[in-house]
């Protein structure tokens, strides 16, 4: 069936959550799009809910394949698709009526942007710790594409399942990749790399369940481990850091040293650490002097890179740094 936009559905024993998802699809005020759903190897009966579904309606395509995760999923259902601009779905979200419309649109006016995602609400609410609103209250922050390529190496600055991209341009930069790393996060990341524009639309068009079984939350590809060794991939490659410039790595304790080990090991070392804890200054670590940031004001400017992964800290630091006339994106960046 030929259509505008595919959502792109994996799912795997959903049953007990795919109906609420299913529902929120088909209520879309946007209607000329086709729903491709992928049945990753499930052994419930959430073959037999879409199958129901499909009687009712023909946008409807249900393909099958053998349990291999959600990037065999979603690789599977660009390959099978012919739409040019795809839709991110996850079987236990809801969409706002209008999301459909909204980021079809937004990409029909704006043909610089690869990727569009929007703010999300977490429910439900009464599971939701601090850590996990103050993430959300960040991610909600992050609109701009500006905003977007500023962050992107401090986490995931776009919620997966909000997303709506152009296919051929994923496909282009190879479309999802397999590997010991959260796959949504890899994706982006290459996608900066190629110096594609991503933003996000500021309406609530997601609403993202949470819960102690998501695949976030039980898989090793989604540790902070994990998201700390792609990010250094990337981040060891970025252009700003094959100027020349010294780095000076903000965070000398144990913890945030131990992270930035994974930019070392690309060859990326400290010039100088920089740390407010007056008994950390004056040590070395990795041949380099912890100083205090007034430092920063000496001789010639060091590119920063603050691995203090506290939100509220980072805020306090960049605003530190702009004093200092530190620009971010240019003379800092944050990283997780």
């Amino acid at each position: 069936m030929n259509a505008q936009l595919a959502v792109l559905l994996p799912f795997y024993n959903s049953a007990s959550t795919l109906v609420e998802t299913l529902d929120s699809i088909l209520a879309q005020t946007f209607q000329d799009f086709v729903l491709i759903a992928v049945d990753d190897g499930s052994t419930d009966n959430s073959c037999d809910i879409v199958r129901d579904y499909m009687k009712q309606d023909n946008r409807i395509e249900l393909l099958q394949m053998e349990h291999q995760g959600v990037v065999g999923a979603m690789n599977h259902a660009m390959d099978n698709c012919t739409a040019p601009v795809c839709a991110r779905m996850d079987a236990d979200d809801i969409m706002a009526p209008e999301r459909l419309a909204l980021q079809f649109d937004y990409l029909q006016a704006n043909p610089d942007i690869a990727l569009v995602g929007s703010r999300v609400r977490v429910f439900p609410e009464e599971i939701i710790q601090d850590g996990f609103h103050e993430y959300i209250r960040w991610q909600n922050d992050c609109i701009t594409p500006q905003q977007i390529a500023d962050n992107i190496y401090v986490e995931l600055p776009i919620v997966n399942p909000s997303i709506c991209f152009r296919r051929e341009l994923v496909l282009g930069v190879g479309g999802y990749h397999d590997g010991d790393f959260p796959e949504d996060y890899e994706l982006l990341l290459r996608l900066h790399q190629y110096g594609y524009q991503m933003a996000k639309l500021p309406d609530v068009l997601l609403h993202w369940r949470d819960g102690d079984d998501r695949l976030t939350r039980t898989d090793q590809r989604y540790s902070r481990a994990a998201f700390d060794r792609i990010r250094a991939v990337y981040l060891a490659k970025d252009p700003r850091l094959q100027q020349g410039r010294p780095i000076a790595y903000w965070g000398a304790g144990r913890a945030t040293r131990r992270r930035t080990e994974h930019l070392i090991s690309h060859g990326h070392m400290p010039h100088v650490w920089i740390d407010i804890d007056p008994s950390k200054i004056g040590k070395i670590y990795q041949g380099a002097e912890v100083v205090a940031p007034h430092w920063l004001e000496q001789g010639e400017k060091p590119f920063v890179l603050s691995y203090v992964s506290n939100h509220g800290a980072q805020a306090l630091i960049a605003r530190d740094l702009e004093g200092r006339g530190y620009r971010k994106g240019i003379d800092y960046l944050m990283v997780g």
